[in-house]
C-alpha cells in the first residue's frame, strides 16, 4: 500500500481512519497513520496515547514506553498511560520499574485495594 494513502485526507479524517484501523486490530497501519498526526501536532495527548496502544498491542514495546513517557511528560495524571506504561515494563520483565506507575494508575483510579 502506498504511503500516501496515510498522509490522505483532514487530520480528523486521518484520526478517524486510524481509529479503525485499531478496532479492526491492525495496530501497525494504525500506527503508521497516527505517527504522521502525532508529528504534525505533538503536544495532543489523544493521538500519541492510541499511537503508543497501538504499539503495546503490536509489541512494539520500546516505542509504546516512548510515547507514554511523552505522554505522561504533558499529562502527569493521565492515569491510562501510568497504567499502559506500568504494564508496557511488566511485559519488558521490569517489574520494578512498573510497580510504582501501577500503585498511581490504581490511586489515580480510586482501585487501590480496601485497608481493613
Amino acid at each position: 500500500m502506498s504511503d500516501t494513502y496515510y498522509e490522505f485526507g483532514t487530520p480528523a479524517e486521518r484520526w478517524d481512519r486510524a481509529g479503525f484501523f485499531f478496532d479492526a486490530k491492525e495496530y501497525m497501519t494504525a500506527a503508521r497513520i497516527l505517527d504522521g498526526l502525532v508529528a504534525e501536532a505533538p503536544e495532543q495527548v489523544a493521538p500519541r496515547l492510541l499511537l503508543a496502544r497501538a504499539y503495546y498491542h503490536s509489541a512494539r514495546l520500546g516505542r509504546a514506553e516512548t510515547e507514554l513517557l511523552a505522554v505522561l511528560e504533558r499529562d502527569p495524571v493521565e492515569h491510562y498511560a501510568r497504567l499502559m506504561l506500568g504494564r508496557t515494563l511488566e511485559r519488558q520483565g521490569r517489574r520494578t520499574e512498573a510497580a510504582p506507575h501501577l500503585r498511581m494508575a490504581a490511586a489515580m483510579s480510586g482501585d487501590l485495594p480496601e485497608v481493613r
